[in-house]
């Protein structure tokens, strides 16, 4: 077991948002999920009134359907939804499981905690999410379960540091591309434009090194329906692969996309070293994007 090291309030700690919909998180069948079309004008038009978080949210009712995360900090907390259609489901971070209900007999306020843990060790975590349906007879025979988004803190730099933060563009002469990559024009990415590739290995890299005691490095991208997975890998860490289509509407086949900039991998406290981060498309028919 690693040291434990908790949460330095005096750091310069940071909390990261990840929407349902962002591919870092890895549903483990995509089918056994819904979710409403981030695309949608009637998504649109209700977002003054809508609570959750970009507007989506994937739900299920399949009893083991699964979401895993693997993130980086000592802190972590998932919010979802809880009233009469919710069922039991179980966390696990690591090898530690513990299962809750989400019934009540009214609709709680949205979004809703679902699980919260502010004392784990600061290093690398697996959290998986597994609905477990009507798992009680508590839940009156209620087995949905609904993730609108998780919150990781991590932190950015040791106390009394200064953090300032750098945007390279994906067009940036400081990015590396091989492999047939091409610019193409969306208007939701940042400056207009982002970068696609369709040859299986194409890959696209990054070296930086830092001025300050520590650093975090994020990487953005479009998600949508011709793009498949692709892989991370920091330094000459392990390789980490992710799914770049965010969700699906439960059993059609369909899914949906979002052309904005989503969080396609980040990575936190780094030291002041230099670092070079590889982005690479795992498939020949889809393509990956690499917005900033």
């Amino acid at each position: 077991m690693p040291p434990y090291f908790p949460l330095n309030k005096s750091a310069v700690n940071f909390n990261v948002t990840i929407d349902d919909l962002i591919p870092v998180l890895n549903y483990t069948n995509p089918y056994d999920w819904q979710t409403p079309d981030p695309q949608s004008s009637a998504l649109a038009a209700a977002s003054t009134t809508n609570p959750w978080l970009e507007g989506t949210w994937h739900k299920t009712t399949v009893v083991n359907a699964s979401v895993i995360l693997n993130f980086e900090g000592p802190a972590i907390y998932i919010f979802g939804a809880s009233g009469p259609q919710y069922g039991s489901y179980a966390v696990t971070v690591d090898d530690v499981q513990w299962t809750y209900s989400a019934h009540s007999a009214t609709n709680a306020s949205n979004p809703h905690l679902l699980y919260g843990n502010p004392n784990l060790s600061y290093g690398t975590h697996q959290l998986t999410i597994r609905n477990l349906g009507a798992a009680h007879p508590s839940d009156e025979g209620a087995s949905a379960l609904l993730l609108d988004y998780i919150l990781t803190t991590i932190q950015l730099a040791p106390p009394g540091a200064t953090v300032t933060n750098t945007t390279v563009d994906a067009n940036h002469p400081a990015v590396t591309y091989t492999g047939g990559w091409t610019n193409k024009s969306n208007e939701d990415s940042r400056n207009g434009t982002s970068f696609h590739t369709e040859k299986h290995g194409g890959s696209a890299s990054i070296s930086f090194k830092d001025r300050s005691e520590g650093s975090a490095v994020y990487i953005f991208g479009d998600s949508v329906n011709d793009q498949g997975p692709y892989s991370v890998v920091l330094d000459n860490g392990p390789i980490q692969t992710y799914g770049s289509l965010g969700g699906g509407e439960g059993g059609s086949g369909r899914f949906y996309m979002k052309t904005q900039p989503t969080l396609k991998y980040f990575a936190s406290n780094l030291d002041s070293s230099q670092h070079t981060i590889t982005v690479t498309s795992n498939v020949s028919s889809t393509g990956l994007s690499f917005s900033e």
